[in-house]
């Protein structure tokens, strides 16, 4: 009993370490657990991977389509289709919602809390999408499961909301990490595309979990990245205004992929099975000739970056799987979009590169070169993220050479598909996170700190008829308020200042009086509503402008009414402190 009460106090202090915006030690703790995690949730995900495509893939390989007769492999997309609309239809609208644009949505706007139901939706959908030859990737049931996974530890743990926006970053970068062995650009990918912010506070624990996500994954599958890279040397600079023109040209690719990923709310006049039907159909009979546009297409990456590949199959993957790949999310199948993207440049690269070599013989580089700028810039555009896109590409090549080309190639690339296509990110513009920029800025920066962090906690709380001994007592401790309780259901109403009972006490035409009735004596007094002790200052301001008030109790969900009180939060406490932080 001794030890339990000793872990008990001890994860108490803990989360009220982690309560403060500069709990750097405790959220690095809580990334390595997350990191962990992750990696371990990955190697289970590529595993069910694995033994699914054992059952009906030659080979046992997720890739293996192209082995499948014609008809097996046409058909399979309607098997998928059907067994992900079954599932949907189970669900309520609220349990169909998965993938990055989720995340990003949880975190926006719930604090990083994620349901198990979305988080079961999303196992099933990443997996049947891969296997049963949709044009989709891995990438985001990674993100989704393990940005709610590390959450869903912070949720058992009872940590503040807070952290669980830490957490779910962290989870995140892990999921990068471990799909594609890249854990600078998984960190770069969580704070430019999910958290859109970047702080130290947040840094650390993100490239903590990264770098333990990766190891773990490295430790099963092997060091090497998710397809093979030969070394790579731009051969000129005379390369150069060509290398634009074709970021140039995957810039309108990419705000093309983003444009038809926009159409999904136009498309819901349709009944949803026809969309099913439709995505099916149109993935079965691409399929029919040309296979490489089914599943991840790492496969058809890996060949193009060691072998020749036909122009025909290249042009094949670039149309086919931007328009599958896009035209899938929008008919309502949430598929992951992070690694066809990177199919669809590097293909498009490569068809640019072989263009350079027909027009620059002598100068030209080698068209590998160009399907590696392709896939940077490609993910640098569709996702507005060109640093995730940069870090990516160093990553995989582990060439610093390619920077340069590389940063032109992206920056070009993510300029064209946003001032020319008119496009923002592909999952910002998915999630419909059209915030403003200012009120969105401030959110940000209060749910970076729980209500503890803030609250006034010299508080006392009693009922509203005292006796006047009672009173003496009470303000011992000199509380700054006191909170009124009602006496039917002991739930706070009011709060008083501490110091207008003590002018009550002092008041000599008053003196007489044996009982004090807090609610009519002079005094400062405001209503006030509860908040939970685990809840940010984001969620108290909105809690304020909801209930128009202008304080709210802290409370927690256990004990004696009196006792489950910890503090008190005013409107003007939290802009003194945005205002001071700032």
């Amino acid at each position: 009993m001794p030890r339990l009460r000793f872990t008990s106090s001890s994860l108490d202090a803990f989360r009220r370490q982690l309560a403060g915006v500069d709990a750097l030690p405790q959220l690095c703790l809580l990334g390595a657990l997350a990191g962990l995690i992750t990696g371990g949730l990955m190697v289970a995900f590529r595993q069910l991977m694995s033994l699914g495509a054992m059952a009906f893939l030659p080979g046992g390989s997720p890739e293996a389509f192209e082995q499948l007769p014609p008809l097996a492999r046409s058909l399979l997309p309607l098997l998928a289709v059907g067994l992900i609309g079954l599932w949907m239809w189970r669900q309520p609208p609220t349990g169909r919602s998965i993938g990055v644009a989720h995340v990003i949505e949880r975190l926006s706007y719930h604090q990083g809390r994620f349901p198990l139901r979305n988080w079961l939706t999303q196992w099933w959908v990443g997996l049947v999408s891969v296997l049963g030859g949709l044009s989709a990737g891995r990438e985001g049931p990674a993100i989704h499961l393990g940005a709610a996974a590390a959450s869903g530890v912070g949720e058992r743990l009872k940590l503040p909301h807070n952290s669980l926006r830490v957490l779910a970053a962290c989870g995140v970068a892990a999921g990068i990490a471990a799909s594609f062995n890249t854990p600078i650009a998984g960190v770069i990918f969580a704070m430019e595309v999910v958290m859109m912010e970047y702080t130290i506070t947040g840094f650390m624990p993100v490239i903590l979990a990264s770098s333990l996500s990766a190891l773990v994954a490295q430790l099963v599958y092997g060091s090497e990245p998710a397809f093979p890279i030969p070394g790579l040397n731009l051969k000129s600079l005379m390369d150069i205004p060509w290398i634009v023109v074709s970021a140039l040209l995957i810039g309108l690719l990419a705000g093309l992929f983003v444009r038809i990923g926009k159409l999904g709310p136009h498309l819901k006049v349709i009944p949803v099975w026809w969309r099913y039907l439709i995505v099916a159909a149109s993935v079965g009979i691409t399929a029919w000739w040309y296979p490489q546009v089914q599943g991840m297409g790492y496969d058809i990456l890996g060949q193009t970056l060691t072998d020749q590949v036909a122009v025909d199959v290249l042009m094949a993957v670039v149309i086919g799987k931007l328009v599958l790949t896009a035209g899938t999310v929008a008919m309502g199948i949430p598929v992951s979009i992070i690694g066809p993207i990177l199919v669809i440049g590097g293909a498009a690269g490569t068809l640019c590169g072989l263009l350079g070599m027909v027009l620059m013989p002598e100068t030209a580089s080698s068209p590998e070169l160009y399907t590696m700028l392709g896939m940077a810039a490609m993910m640098g555009a569709v996702l507005q993220a060109p640093l995730a896109a940069l870090m990516a590409l160093l990553e995989l090549t582990h060439n610093p050479n390619i920077i340069m080309p590389g940063m032109l190639s992206v920056v070009v690339a993510g300029l064209t598909a946003r001032q020319l296509c008119r496009c923002q990110g592909f999952f910002i513009t998915v999630a419909g996170q059209h915030l403003n920029q200012v009120q969105h800025s401030l959110q940000r920066a209060l749910a970076r700190v729980s209500v503890q962090a803030v609250m006034e906690r010299n508080i006392k709380a009693t009922y509203r008829r005292i006796r006047r001994e009672e009173a003496k007592k009470l303000l011992e401790g000199e509380p700054i308020w006191i909170v009124i309780l009602r006496s039917s259901d002991d739930k706070p109403t009011l709060a008083l200042k501490g110091a207008d009972l003590v002018k009550v006490l002092f008041d000599e035409e008053l003196a007489a009086e044996e009982e004090i009735d807090l609610l009519d004596i002079p005094g400062q007094r405001l209503d006030v509503a509860a908040i939970p002790i685990r809840a940010t200052l984001g969620e108290a301001l909105n809690r304020l402008e909801e209930a128009t008030l202008d304080a709210l109790f802290v409370e927690a969900s256990f004990g004696p009414p009196e006792q489950r009180i910890f503090g008190i939060i005013t409107r003007e406490a939290i802009e003194n402190y945005y205002r001071y932080k700032s």
